[in-house]
Parts: C-alpha cells; structure tokens; sequence
C-alpha cells in the first residue's frame, strides 16, 4: 500500500507538471450529446423520439434534440419508462438491462425515487473520481495523505435484490463497484463492514475498530460524518480526531452546504485539513471544487452527461417548483454569472432533459464552476417572498456568528396565518439560555438585507416569523424514526406537505421541548 500510495502522490506531482490540453467547454458537450444520441436511438426511448432523425441534422442536432424532446421530472420518466427497466425489460431509455437502481435519499417527496445506474455511469463516476484525484495536486495536501485510507460513510454495500435488479443508496452501489485493488488497499471500513444493512450497525463497527486504521481522507454527508467523528473521538477517549488518525488530511463532501457545520467540524480536528466539495447525486456524479480558495464546484463536461440550464423563474417553473412545458434553457457556452439555473440533464444511465431538482448559479462561468443554491421543490414563496435555501443559510450562518453558537440542522415552514401567511423556523440548539426571540430577530433582519422580495412581503403578507429551539439529536432521531439514518441521507431545509404533517406529528408524539 505505502508503494502503491507512493507512486500515486509521485505521479501527481509529475502530471502536474504537464499542462494538458483541453477543449472548449461547447466542444466537449456536443461531442456528449452525439455519442449519447449515437448510443440511445436504437433504445424505446430513441425510436420514439426518433434519436437518428435527429443525428441527420449534422450542424443543428442539438437544437433538434432540444426542439423534439420534451422536459422531463422523475414522475414523468419513471411513469413513462423507468419503470419497464425495474421489470427487467431491456433497452428502454438505454441499452441493455439495468443491474442497479439507486434509491434517493427523497428530500423533497417522502417516498424514495428509484434512478437506474448503467455500467457506463459507474464508468462515468469512476472516470469523475480520478479526475478529482488528479486535481487535488492544486491543493497543498501532504503527499502522505494519497498513501493512506480512505473512510467512505455510505450507504451499504449489501443490495436488496429485487428479482433480475438490484436497489440500494448510490454510495453503497459506488463501493460495490469499485476496483478491486482499490477496495482492497484503501477502502475502509472494508467490504466485510459495508456489507451490513444497518447504519448504526456499521457505525458501532467503525467506531471500534478506528484505531486499527490510518485514515488519510474521509468522504460522507457532514451531519453523519460529524456523529461518526464524535463517536470514535469519545469511544477512544481522546481529544480530538487526530489523536486518532494523526495522516487525516482530506475531507470530501456534499450534498448539503457545509458552512453550517464549518466550526463544530473544526473543534473535532487536531490541525487544519483540506475541505473539497464535490456534486454527486443518485443520477450520477458531476463535478467537484478544483482549485483552493473561494472557487465553486467545477462541472465535468465529458463524462458521459449533457447539461442544459434553465432559468429558475417564474416564466418556466410553476409555484410548486414544477417546470413548464417547453422552458427556455441555456447550454454550459451560454449561461451567465448570478443567475439561478435548475439543473438538466442527458446521460449514460438513460436520463433524458431530465430535471434533477438542483438550483446552482455559476461562480465562474468562464471555468463552468457553480454553486448549488437550493432545490425546485426546497424554497418557500406563499406570498411572492421567493426565498431559497441559499438566503436561509445565509440567515443561519448570520445569527450563528452574532450569539455565538453553530447550528448544524434546522428547517423551515410556511402557513396560513390570521388572514395572511407566516413561517415557522425549527432549528437546533442545545444551549438553553439562547433566546429564540433574539434568533427570529437576527433571521428576519437578515433576509430583509439579502432578499428584496422577502422585505416587501414582510411589510404585507408575510405577517408573523416564528422560532423553535430544540434539541439537535431530535432531527437526527427523526430521521431514524423514518428510515433514513446515515448514508447520503439529509434533513430537508424545507418542509412542506407531508413531509411538514410527519415532522410536527413525531414532535407531538414525542413531546420535543423546544425553547
């Protein structure tokens, strides 16, 4: 392992040392979308759309592509053809048969969705991952850190068969899939622990042996990689992780802003490491932060995945976060800096225009970096207020700084209030002599100062701003109560429908005090 890490970190630092060449973002995505169209129009999903009929088009086919198949949601895709995959039909959206179906962690609707992964995705996530790998020579990492573990905090790798397919989380799928080399030398917890079915199973397993493993890097979803951290750390009776792994110099993250977690994170650590966010999602993997610095998440242009962005806007987005027919959308040549996009894709595992629910907006569009900002379906406008997930973080982020507390989970909902509309922030906090009252202040005023339309409804409709203050562990319990503890599972920051009558019935049948 040492040799192999060794001729890693050495052949980093060679390639480096090469400046590649590359093509124009345009070149790569067209060269995408044709091989994806080449790929698919001998599928049910091509011959409808008549994929050859579109390849004939030899300068315009994108904008064929664009003008004959429709926008897509998971509902639409699943109803209309997803579902023939799940049954074993082959060559449906994609050539041959779908082996495995990743289980999303379902933030938006409570039921989980089910995304087919094609061997060419997982050839695709591969081909993400080291190119990531390549990429971290631009970050000042010790070479060491290639020659040790790393900890990936997924799903398990033990799938439940359902007949000819096979549906787990796309962490587990991932890990399952992984060379066998790889598995072997750097892997942990290793395939024998992954292959427990139960998150707290694996975790307690994890957890004892930590010290019999010198970890270089860790990889999960912050909240449950912050409870893992905290378990070892206090299972081993030492002060911080590092006593632990003393080679930790790597986290890799996503899935949901990581700022919220920043400081509590950093009380864990010994010395400073190396934060990288990446864009992974069940539908595939699509980029990751590859320079240091203030720099977004950059998108991989030529993986196997064709974007298109759309305007998130009321011209092509209903209020429920739905997109309209025929929405305008931008390719990756023509986007702009600081304007929402909903993310669209193409891929190799038979998605097709097909909405993710992702909102990003390019940080640099020049580099084709992003931030993601929200969800479709995860932002609150009862009365014009438009406010998203990116505006309560800052909020969040606001009231943490000035009263001098982290908040690592909290959620927002909106309602009919006396005539008008009001919202209710649930947010964790386990220093009772914090004033809720003082925290609705700071929120308010804050999303006054970074969203026009939120002040002006807060002189109307938006009538009344409501704080509870409860225990953290209440949202990570919840998410036990609904089977969806660890792994790439996360609380939403939205809570509507449903999933808002589920939460604040667990909170009355539990009697959760909140201050």
């Amino acid at each position: 392992m040492a040799l192999l890490g060794n001729l890693i970190a050495r052949s980093l630092e060679v390639r480096k040392q090469f400046k590649l060449s590359v093509a124009s973002p345009r070149t790569y995505q067209r060269h995408t979308i044709r091989q994806l169209l080449e790929r698919g129009q001998y599928t049910a999903f091509g011959k409808h759309y008549d994929f050859a009929g579109i390849l004939s088009k030899e300068v315009d086919f994108i904008k064929a592509f664009r003008e004959k198949v429709p926008v897509h949601t998971y509902n639409e895709m699943y109803d209309q053809w997803w579902h023939r995959c799940l049954e074993g039909e082959e060559n449906v959206t994609w050539p041959g048969k779908v082996k495995y179906f990743a289980l999303s962690s379902g933030t938006s609707e409570s039921a989980s969705k089910h995304i087919p992964v094609t061997q060419d995705m997982l050839k695709s996530t591969k081909k993400v991952g080291f190119k990531q790998l390549y990429s971290m020579t631009e970050f000042k990492i010790p070479a060491v850190a290639f020659q040790k573990g790393v900890l990936m905090l997924g799903g398990t790798t033990s799938l439940f068969n359902r007949g000819e397919v096979y549906e787990g989380d796309m962490s587990g799928i991932s890990a399952k899939n992984m060379p066998r080399w790889l598995s072997n030398l750097f892997y942990k917890p290793g395939q024998k622990i992954s292959k427990r079915p139960k998150w707290e199973d694996r975790i307690k397993l994890i957890v004892r042996n930590a010290k019999n493993w010198d970890v270089g890097t860790v990889c999960g979803v912050p909240a449950w990689v912050q409870i893992v951290l905290e378990e070892v750390i206090r299972y081993h009776k030492v002060k911080n992780i590092h006593e632990i792994w003393p080679n930790l110099n790597i986290y890799i993250h996503g899935g949901v802003s990581f700022e919220p977690y920043r400081d509590s994170f950093k009380k864990l650590l010994g010395k400073n490491i190396t934060f990288i966010e990446t864009y992974m999602a069940s539908e595939g993997s699509f980029g990751f932060k590859a320079r240091p610095g203030n720099h977004g998440i950059k998108l991989v242009l030529n993986a196997g995945i064709f974007y298109e962005f759309v305007p998130f806007t009321s011209d092509n987005f209903d209020e429920d976060g739905n997109p309209k027919p025929n929405p305008t959308t931008y390719l990756i040549d023509e986007v702009k800096e600081d304007t929402e996009y909903a993310v669209m894709i193409s891929t190799c595992a038979g998605a097709w225009r097909y909405i993710i629910g992702d909102v990003v907006r390019f940080t640099d569009a020049k580099e084709y970096e992003i931030a993601i900002v929200g969800r479709t379906k995860q932002f609150l406008s009862l009365c014009g207020e438009h406010m998203s997930v990116d505006n309560m973080n800052k909020a969040i982020d606001t009231v943490s700084k000035k009263l001098g507390f982290t908040i690592r989970e909290f959620a927002v909902a909106g309602f009919p209030y006396q005539n008008l509309f009001a919202h209710r922030w649930y947010i964790g906090c386990d220093d009772e002599s914090i004033s809720a009252e003082k925290v609705k202040q700071i929120l308010d005023e804050t999303l006054c100062e970074v969203n026009d339309d939120y002040a002006v409804e807060r002189t109307s409709a938006l009538k009344e701003v409501f704080v509870e203050l409860m225990p953290n562990d209440t949202f990570y319990d919840y998410m036990r109560s609904i089977g969806k503890e660890g792994a790439m599972n996360k609380f939403p920051r939205v809570l509507k429908n449903g999933a808002l009558k589920k939460w604040e019935e667990y909170l009355e049948q539990n009697h959760v005090v909140h201050h």
